[in-house]
């Protein structure tokens, strides 16, 4: 008789026989499904780190900037293409330095953790100008490139201090779409080159056009770009009120798009821009106003992630015959904005398939501008323009990492029949158990799958019915699990729960299906064992990420507690650095990561950390949300008076636990303080009577409460 059947007549024994107790590891599987479509690579008979990199294809869209050391962990290549052997920068010890206690010598710091490579940022604004560089010169092209940021990709104050710093030898500027943004290019390019551009985009009331007006008069390099036609009016009365003669631009809403989700902005029904009859209008009253002389800048945006460079020129050339007939009807004109669009390979599939990849280089993308540029200028006898592009994406995604812990796994666990169980197995459902045995015998291994579903779904509905208890529900759950796991046909697929809020720190991946690469940091020198998706703390059935890129619906990872890292499996999301820290809310209260800032240095890491700040506290998200923290303190300590009144135990021998009201309102602050992810790194002895922090055993637990005297509140000790 087939093993199957054998353990089928078992489990259905009469009690005093034989119960089955939920092991299958002493049976053969005759039918063998695979948990998850596998690769060549995961087939390959011995492991390596070179064999991760490519099932994760960390050769693909991780190149020049990360890789995968002989320790099996990701290391970061700062300068990309010229970084040296000796330079690179292991992600484990950049998380360790982190993450670990100040008594050890890291820096106290909870995960999640974005960590900031300032080196990548300024590699990737060098890549840039030095693309724009060799194709001007390689065309013979008469005018300059200088490229702008839009701020709205990443507003940290470091990273756009950084672009203007790193960009100042080229001229590069800063864009603006807000009134705050605004403010903060105004502040930052005081210190960044005096011909860098300072444009003004985005819908625009009487005080934005004031304050751009004002940055005119400071001196800086400003434009203020039509967005609608009734700007203009706008523009001109504060001009005049204020003697200050702006330079203008235009945004021309062009017929030509792509036709991915990045592209909806753009065509002749994008949200932004001027059609030609209202470029027209533009001109002529700006003539009448003989301010003529003021329109200097043409601009436009095709959409972000342009998939082809023939989109791309198509485009361009659509826009160079706008430019040229502008000089026509006498503007002043001088720069070329193309804006956005200079897309970033997500995936590494180099494709113009999806949104997730692009099917050109940086430097194809700069030869494809220039030489359609110049086509149409040389054919109108028109002078080279200044070039200009708003490429936020490509500039800052590469680099920041979100590092984020996996903190348990779900694990198939066949339950055991309880002889209660077992005799309801025997004398209720004799029909369904002879049908199974029966498949059993004649090795129909997918029919008995089918059976104990059967199985399964009757019983269910009898419980629902209220004709069978939850014994004999788990006996039947457990012998179907145990068919399932006989015949190959278990749920392969493991969710990992992680220490982290998608809708903060990947809102784009839960609210327009963007996908990003995920990838364990370390133990990449072992083979994954299992496949997973990730589920996040939030109490939202939208927090997980169960779309990887490839088109997998399942991740390769590895056992958690395996690879002698004290249980700890950190993974790392990588090109995230536009736009997800602006775009994430606070769903659930969990605020944002922390962060640390990494530069490349000759120490014995190859790396210094240069500026590190703990996530948003459970004081500061609530106070976000109108919520006074001080208040709720005070309400709580004054209730912990009232239930604990005296530091001795009580007349009825309860002291609550060993916890008087001052330990508890002690408790009560610090909680306040810390942030609201799982504290996964500090020692269970950290957890006292009662499930609180006590003060002293937390900091030296974790040693990561905030520094500065200034940030306590005086009654954090109460």
């Amino acid at each position: 008789m087939p093993a199957l059947a054998c353990c089928v007549d078992a489990a259905l024994a009469p009690p005093g026989y034989a119960f089955f107790a939920g092991d299958c590891s002493s049976l053969p599987s005759p039918v063998q499904v695979p948990p998850a479509p596998t690769t060549a690579v995961e087939d390959a008979p011995h492991w390596s780190p070179s064999l991760s990199a490519a099932l994760y294809k960390i050769d693909c869209w991780g190149v020049p900037y990360f890789a995968v050391n002989s320790s099996g962990n990701v290391t970061v290549r700062p300068h990309g293409v010229d970084t040296l052997v000796h330079q690179e920068i292991d992600l484990l010890k950049v998380v360790k330095k982190a993450s670990d206690p100040k008594s050890t010598g890291g820096l106290g710091l909870q995960l999640p953790l974005i960590i900031r490579f300032p080196d990548v940022l300024k590699n990737r604004l060098e890549c840039l100008q030095s693309a724009f560089d060799f194709a001007i010169q390689s065309r013979s092209y008469e005018a300059h490139y200088q490229g702008v940021y839009p701020v709205k990709c990443n507003q940290d104050r470091y990273v756009v201090e950084d672009i203007v710093r790193y960009g100042s030898p080229f001229r590069f500027g800063l864009e603006a779409g807000s009134k705050p943004e605004l403010l903060l290019a105004m502040s930052c390019l005081c210190k960044g080159s005096p011909e860098a551009l300072l444009v003004c985009n985005g819908f625009k009331d009487s005080e934005y056009v004031s304050l751009a007006l004002v940055a005119r008069k400071l001196a800086l390099n400003t434009v203020i770009v039509l967005e609608q036609e009734e700007e203009l009016d706008l523009v001109l009365g504060l001009a005049r009120k204020m003697c200050v003669r702006p330079v203008i631009g235009v945004r021309a809403k062009l017929r030509t798009k792509h036709s991915g989700h990045f592209g909806s902005t753009s065509g002749e029904k994008g949200k932004f821009g001027l059609t030609t009859t209202q470029i027209l209008r533009v001109v002529k009253k700006l003539e009448q106003s003989s301010m003529l002389d003021c329109l200097q800048l043409l601009h436009f945006h095709i959409g972000s992630q342009i998939p082809t460079t023939a989109l791309l020129a198509d485009g361009v050339g659509e826009a160079a015959q706008i430019y040229c007939e502008l000089v026509r009807l006498g503007a002043n004109m001088q720069v070329f904005d193309v804006g956005g669009g200079l897309g970033i390979d997500y995936d590494g599939s180099r494709s113009s398939e999806s949104d997730l990849s692009v099917a050109y280089s940086m430097e194809e993308y700069a030869l494809a501008v220039v030489q359609a540029v110049k086509f149409v200028c040389d054919r109108k006898n028109v002078k080279h323009p200044v070039l200009c592009s708003e490429s936020g994406r490509a500039i800052v995604s590469h680099h920041s990492i979100l590092i984020f812990e996996a903190v348990s796994a779900s694990v198939p666990n066949a339950g055991s029949v309880t002889p209660f169980g077992l005799q309801y197995l025997v004398d209720g459902l004799s029909d369904d158990a002879r049908n199974l045995t029966s498949a059993a015998i004649r090795g129909e291994y997918e029919t008995c799958f089918v059976y104990a579903d059967q199985l399964k779904q009757r019983c269910v509905e009898k419980f629902k019915e209220g004709s069978i208890g939850m014994e004999q529900m788990a006996a039947v759950d457990a012998l179907c699990e145990f068919v399932c796991n006989a015949v190959g046909a278990a749920e392969p697929v493991r969710t990992y729960h992680v220490n982290l809020s998608v809708f903060t720190s990947i809102p784009d991946l839960w609210g327009i299906g963007q996908l990003f690469p995920i990838v364990p940091i370390h133990r990449l020198d072992e083979r994954p064992a299992v496949r997973g998706i990730l589920s996040d703390l939030t109490c939202d059935s939208d927090g997980k990420v169960d779309k990887f890129i490839g088109g997998e619906s399942s991740l390769p990872l590895h056992d958690i507690g395996g690879g002698g890292n004290g249980g700890w499996y950190y993974l790392g999301m990588f090109l995230g650095g536009a736009y997800e820290e602006a775009l994430g809310g606070v769903h659930n209260l969990f605020g944002g990561p922390s962060v640390v800032r990494v530069s490349q240095s000759d120490g014995p890491h190859s790396f210094a950390v240069t500026s590190a700040v703990p996530g948003p506290s459970c004081s500061d998200v609530l106070r976000f949300m109108q919520h006074e923290p001080e208040l709720m303190f005070e309400t709580l300590k004054h209730r912990a008076e009232e239930i604990c009144p005296h530091d001795v135990d009580r007349e009825d021998g309860n002291n609550h636990g060993g916890l008087d009201h001052a330990a508890l309102a002690s408790s009560l602050a610090q909680s306040f303080h810390n942030m609201p992810y799982l504290v996964t790194s500090c020692s269970l002895s950290a957890l006292n009577v009662g499930g609180f922090y006590l003060e002293d055993d937390f900091n030296s637990a974790t040693d990561s409460a905030p520094a500065g005297d200034d940030d306590q509140w005086s009654y954090c000790c109460a």
